[in-house]
């Protein structure tokens, strides 16, 4: 019999390959059926890791089989990469059993005539695990293509994406930004001010068996270093939030007794910061356009018990349904996501190069919306999470070239000490893996005249 873990995990990657479901519904809806928290447990790391390493796996699939990926059928292709993934990364898992379990998947696929096949590839690799043949790190690494090849395979990234990164950053910030990605991620956590310290934080979670310590940035931050804090009844004491991303609202420097509208404050991580920079007092207007996305921020706003947030739904296109009375207006804009691909792994397949140019066009759109509703001398901010220029610089750019009624502030001369480490040569605010060991995300400040 099949272990149900690695089953879950067979069914979910193939709903996120085919486009049938995002990651992170995709493994809610396979692990909702495993009732041993083990197996929950195992089939998420499967999952992550099989999007994470793909096309490492790949490489070696058309090694070991002499045949295309893409002329294999998608059902064996899942086979097949979640159960080299387990054999190269899971070591404690018996290599018999993911052999076996894998040749019984793919009957269970209706796929009998392939099992041959699968356990055929599989060994192969076995026999070759302490010597894989993917490219190694050349010497010198001025060779563009070895390099594009080591960045690419061995460390399992887009070519196009690895090739940006190589050329902005050079090959040793490059290689240190593909690792990160690979790492599996702490889980990082942000401490309701508006409830308590995060000393007074850090001793509850205690008390249900979660051990944490401070994040080295973000000052309400805490990384989970044993336990799991998602089984505590939810309180609003503490919200999961990458580091980067609480960072963010220190750019709005929101202050209390003032007029604050979070464009697209889905799931409300950033509102809340805001919320407790402006110790609950003032008026911040909370809105999203897709109604779970304003149900989910509902949610999270009436757990953390602020009472300075509204939440409203705006329309998709077309002018906002407010005043130009905003103080700050903060533009979390959607976007590529290309800064969280170590936290969302399926990203780095799923986004290609052509996306960028669209989405900068509405960003642009959004950012050009936003303008209108803030007052004379107030502050507009633009943040993304993605690692491009064309949707971080290109978009500010733009907009000043419209809008004239707006300039840029360069941070140095405004910012706090907390966004101090993360301020760039332009002035914008940006955080990138190898610089700091956080996330890849960007935000500028501008102020209409």
């Amino acid at each position: 019999m099949t272990a149900p873990a690695r089953t879950a995990a067979y069914h979910a990657v193939r709903a996120v390959s085919s486009g049938r479901a995002g990651l992170p519904s995709a493994l809610h809806a396979s692990r909702a059926h495993l009732t041993d928290e083990r197996d929950r447990s195992l089939a998420a790391e499967i999952v992550t890791g099989t999007f994470r390493w793909q096309r490492s796996l790949d490489h070696l699939i058309e090694h070991f089989s002499r045949r295309r990926v893409a002329k294999l059928d998608s059902e064996i292709v899942a086979i097949l990469r979640l159960s080299l993934y387990q054999l190269l990364h899971l070591t404690r898992v018996p290599a018999s059993a993911v052999v076996d379990d894998a040749v019984d998947l793919t009957r269970a696929a209706r796929k009998p005539s392939a099992s041959g096949f699968v356990n055929a590839v599989l060994r192969a690799t076995l026999r070759q695990r302490h010597k894989l043949p993917l490219p190694a790190r050349p010497a010198p690494p001025a060779d563009r293509n070895a390099a594009l090849a080591y960045l690419g395979i061995t460390h399992s990234h887009p070519e196009w994406l690895v090739a940006r990164w190589l050329d902005r950053y050079g090959f040793d910030n490059a290689e240190r930004w593909v690792q990160f990605n690979n790492d599996t991620p702490s889980l990082t956590l942000r401490v309701n001010r508006l409830q308590a310290t995060r000393e007074d934080a850090i001793a509850a979670l205690a008390q249900d068996d979660v051990e944490t310590e401070p994040t080295r940035f973000a000052p309400d931050g805490l990384v989970v270093t044993r336990g799991n804090p998602l089984r505590r009844p939810p309180d609003g004491l503490v919200y999961v939030q990458d580091e980067a991303s609480q960072l963010v609202p220190a750019v709005v420097a929101a202050s209390a007794g003032e007029r604050v509208l979070d464009l697209c404050a889905s799931p409300g991580g950033k509102t809340l910061v805001m919320a407790a920079d402006m110790n609950d007092v003032g008026r911040i207007v909370a809105s999203d356009v897709r109604p779970r996305r304003l149900t989910l921020l509902q949610e999270t706003i009436k757990m953390a018990q602020t009472r300075c947030v509204s939440v409203v739904r705006v329309p998709q296109v077309g002018p906002l349904p407010f005043e130009p009375t905003f103080d700050a207006v903060l533009v979390d804009a959607p976007c590529s996501g290309l800064g969280t691909v170590r936290r969302d792994p399926d990203i780095r397949w799923r986004r290609h190069e052509g996306d960028l140019a669209a989405l900068a066009r509405d960003q642009l759109a959004l950012l050009m919306r936003a303008a209108d509703v803030v007052r004379p001398g107030g502050r507009l901010v633009y943040a993304t999470c993605s690692s491009e220029p064309e949707e971080n610089d290109g978009v500010v750019a733009n907009f000043v070239a419209n809008r004239p009624s707006f300039r840029i502030v360069d941070l140095h001369s405004h910012a706090d000490a907390v966004i101090a480490p993360f301020i760039d040569a332009q002035g914008f605010f940006r955080t990138t893996p190898p610089a700091h060991g956080l996330e890849a995300f960007y935000a500028a400040l501008l102020v209409r005249s």
